[in-house]
């Protein structure tokens, strides 16, 4: 059973910074890519960055990037998402996920594990 354990969400005023961490465990984590998504409400769940299984490779979503940095540490099985000069539009649920491959991926469909979401509040 695999499991991903967002944390380091929370309320922050615009321009500010936050870092999100995604632990993970049961799966051998540097074997794969992973991801993050968000979700604000009344809107589809969308990609954020993803890392390729080595750290080596990302890419992200054209509203994030210049802003957020994802990286990971596969000695400590945990990703994260450095995100600066946050903006209100920032504000969603925010989920990591393991892909089953080792590339990048931007759809969801490519990811077959994820996390419970933390909550990124960005006020104006």
């Amino acid at each position: 059973q695999v499991q991903l354990v967002e944390s380091g969400g929370g309320l922050v005023q615009a321009g500010g910074s936050l870092r999100l961490s995604c632990a993970a465990s049961g799966r051998i984590f540097s074997a794969y890519a992973m991801g993050w998504f968000r979700q604000a409400p009344g809107k589809e769940r969308e990609f954020v960055a993803t890392i390729s299984w080595s750290g080596g490779n990302t890419y992200y979503a054209d509203s994030v990037k210049g802003r957020f940095t994802i990286s990971r540490d596969n000695a400590r099985n945990t990703a994260y998402l450095q995100m600066n000069s946050l903006k209100p539009e920032d504000t969603a649920v925010y989920y990591c996920a393991t892909a089953w491959g080792r590339d990048l991926y931007t759809s969801y469909t490519y990811y077959n594990y994820w996390g419970q979401g933390t909550q990124v509040t960005v006020s104006s």
